[in-house]
């Protein structure tokens, strides 16, 4: 499957998870849904290595101990924004990591001197998230500020994790690799925060939405990695905001969201952003995102 399919897929089953961690956060915390999410995460990862007759031992131990940091953190965050906002609130500011992964591509540019970022496709990043603010109009109540700054930070070392997904997958990592450290980080960090919060006593519902997220990220994030492997990172950031539409829907059909003209419109921006993305895919070889100059 392509990269671009492949966020299509993945921002389907992220949006799916996102709900499902909405219904979890009434009966457990972040840190258990992240613990959950990630046991389940690394078990399949690592079955998975088995299965394919490899080896979840790594030569980059420094690089994914970075990652995962970075991902495990955003994640807890954005778990917490989740159970405290309403979904559209804590999605809209979750996907500001695109617009963030844009401006850390200029200034990485800027910096190397004489590097280039396609501003095409950085343009593509922002008129997706104007499509993304028309259709979940985000409102933060005084007493939400800081679960919105939570959701908010979330976005921003989200976008350094997506970007050091792309390192590892350029360094020779496979995709079952990284997922399955970023899931043991989670297991890690979430089994330390239940040291303080204790565990939440299970019922029927309460397993199966922990099981749903735990499956759903998980073949999200296999997914995203493979698609960060071999595509765009801008271009990967513009598909992501199907997710927002799908998020929509979700609203709508459960949530009985009212469908309005301006989120009408929005979807139409997120839709074209999309379209433009795939497009400029198709003109550009998918690892050239930054002219670097040659060596002195």
């Amino acid at each position: 499957m392509s990269a671009p399919w492949l966020i299509v897929v993945a921002s389907f089953l992220f949006a799916t998870m996102a709900v499902c961690v909405k219904l979890a956060s009434d009966q457990y915390a972040p840190g258990e849904i992240v613990f959950y999410r990630g046991v389940t995460g690394a078990l399949l990862m690592a079955g998975l290595a088995r299965w394919q007759g490899n080896t979840v031992a790594t030569k980059l131990p420094a690089m994914h101990f970075w990652r995962s940091l970075t991902g495990v953190v955003s994640l807890f965050l954005w778990f917490y924004a989740i159970g405290k906002l309403p979904v559209a609130t804590a999605m809209t500011l979750n996907y500001m990591s695109s617009v963030w992964m844009a401006l850390f591509l200029m200034g990485g540019a800027v910096m190397l001197g004489g590097a280039r970022v396609d501003g095409r496709l950085i343009g593509t990043v922002l008129l997706g998230f104007a499509g993304v603010a028309l259709v979940l109009r985000p409102t933060l109540e005084q007493q939400q500020l800081w679960h919105g700054l939570a959701g908010l930070l979330s976005g921003i070392i989200a976008a350094t994790a997506y970007l050091q997904v792309t390192a590892l997958a350029r360094a020779g990592e496979p995709e079952f690799r990284i997922v399955f450290y970023f899931a043991s980080g989670g297991v890690l960090a979430g089994a330390l925060t239940m040291l303080w919060t204790g565990m939440h006593a299970h019922t029927l519902k309460g397993v199966a939405l922990l099981l749903a997220v735990g499956l759903l990220a998980t073949t999200a994030q296999l997914m995203m990695t493979r698609a960060y492997a071999t595509g765009r990172p801008l271009v990967n950031a513009s598909l992501q905001y199907l997710g927002i539409a799908y998020s929509f829907v979700y609203g709508v059909l459960l949530f009985d969201d009212r469908v309005t003209a301006m989120a009408l419109a929005g979807m139409l921006l997120i839709v074209i952003a999309g379209l433009s993305a795939t497009l400029l895919r198709s003109q550009v070889a998918p690892f050239d995102i930054t002219k670097t100059p040659p060596e002195s």
